[in-house]
């Protein structure tokens, strides 16, 4: 695979890990507007599910194609792919902690 299709991948990957991310954080961010003051158990037990999901789909967007590419016999360009996501994922961690801290 070639290194621009690498990092195009990583690039997918990140942005997608981000806006699931920031869709799951502004939910949680309004829970109470939506379903009300936590009165019951049933309220941590949904919230532990959701990040659960949550771990399950950014764990599949950062490591499924990594996975596959190494299960194919393509070992190296996995790693590089898996390497490059997380260096991604880190630049948009520090754009967003830039942007927090700004306004």
């Amino acid at each position: 695979m070639k290194n621009s299709k690498i990092l195009s991948w990583s690039i997918i990957n990140s942005l997608a890990a981000f806006v699931y991310i920031s869709g799951v954080a502004w939910l949680m961010f309004n829970g109470e507007k939506f379903f009300g003051k936590a009165e019951s158990f049933w309220m941590p037990v949904a919230l532990l599910l959701l990040f659960v999901i949550s771990a399950t789909i950014v764990g599949a967007l950062i490591l499924g194609r990594p996975i596959l590419l190494y299960l194919d016999g393509k070992k190296s360009d996995a790693i590089t792919l898996l390497a490059y996501t997380v260096g991604c994922l880190f630049i948009v961690t520090i754009i967003t902690f830039i942007l927090l801290y700004s306004f």
